[in-house]
């Protein structure tokens, strides 16, 4: 494979795709690789009709009356370090999520940085301090942050160790896997930047709103068996989610069944086959919004051995969500859920009114 620029992108984008994904790609990905060769498969083509995801906002809705933060702390990183905080006027998440919670807190205007995947419309103009999904020690560094928060797959090792080595505290975050994992994050986030009580407040408005998604589901609604794949035709992979993918928590909030794990799939992805999709026997297929692109679309979707065989691709059932949001598990889940709500049941659930 050498000499193969799609596999040598897709290769450092591994890291990033496990925190994003919740689940670990790299054997999956691997494999995908190696089976496929570097056959391209294309951005959505010409004339191809791509699904329209049910748009979740642009931009986060920081919480009022912040206090200032109490410093110094001292916190337990995740990664069993113990981090002291003494001041948080210059943050950099390197995590889209991670931004996300910190800007929801009311504490926007102290971070000096993003990671590329934070999108959202307040975070657009920081400086990116990270390289095809890598972090870059000396962007960071660069910008003299007081606090670093990154996730357990943050690296490479290297940049971690040269931030930490240049005596700048970096509190790591484990990444989300289920919508338990929405406060957990949240508190760990707002305790190292000393507003415990900012904290406890997002806590409960993300999860009072998620209730109110949940409880707005109609009684009467069937349970779909939704199966999350994740896609991207540049690079000839195509998965299917199993039950660590991530993606079980949010299918099963909005009243369905995750398809894969129920058909038997115990890890996080699994190259799609004919054989699996036809055990899984989707109703629905859940989609990152640019994945669906990245193979032409719907069009293009039912192309893919065996996905026109399910009852989603007769149907031409799917669900599709940004990918910077789908899996955050963070401030902003309460409208992913709305709009997978909305997508699989239609608009008349009245979800989240």
């Amino acid at each position: 494979m050498i000499g193969c620029p799609e596999k040598e992108r897709t290769d450092r984008t591994v890291r990033r795709l496990r925190t994003r994904l919740a689940g670990a790609l790299v054997s999956v990905l691997a494999l995908a690789l190696t089976a496929t060769g570097c056959r391209g498969g294309g951005d959505a083509s010409g004339g191809a009709r791509t699904a329209p995801a049910v748009a979740v906002a642009d931009r986060v809705e920081p919480l009022t009356g912040t206090a200032a933060p109490r410093l110094p702390v001292t916190v337990t990183s995740a990664d069993g370090r113990k981090v002291t905080v003494a001041g948080a006027r210059r943050i950099v998440p390197l995590s889209g999520s991670l931004s996300e919670i910190v800007f929801t807190l009311g504490l926007g205007d102290r971070v000096v940085a993003r990671d590329i995947t934070a999108t959202f419309a307040q975070a657009r103009k920081l400086p990116v301090v990270t390289r095809n999904h890598d972090v870059s020690a000396e962007s960071v560094l660069s910008l003299r942050p007081d606090l670093v928060l990154a996730e357990t797959t943050s690296g490479p090792d290297e940049a971690m160790a040269q931030i930490r080595a240049a005596g700048v505290p970096v509190l790591v975050v484990r990444p989300a896997a289920s919508l338990a994992d929405v406060g957990p994050r949240i508190r760990a986030v707002a305790g190292a930047l000393g507003v415990p009580d900012a904290g406890e407040r997002l806590t409960e408005r993300s999860q009072r709103r998620i209730d109110a998604v949940r409880k707005a589901i109609p009684a009467h609604a069937d349970h779909p068996r939704v199966a999350f794949l994740y896609l991207r035709g540049s690079a000839s992979v195509y998965l299917i989610g199993g039950a660590e993918s991530g993606a079980t928590s949010l299918i099963e909030a909005a009243g369905g069944v995750d398809a894969g794990a129920a058909s038997g799939l115990t890890k996080d992805f699994t190259a799609i086959t004919t054989e699996a999709l036809a055990k899984a026997a989707p109703d629905a297929i859940l989609v990152m919004s640019k994945g669906l692109e990245s193979v032409g679309g719907m069009d293009g979707l039912v192309k893919i051995p065996g996905v026109a065989q399910t009852p989603a691709g007769m149907n031409r059932r799917v669900v599709s969500v940004e990918d910077g949001v789908l899996l955050n598990y963070g401030p902003r889940t309460d409208q992913v859920l709305r709009s997978l709500v909305t997508q699989l049941y239609g608009d008349g659930t009245g979800a989240g009114r």
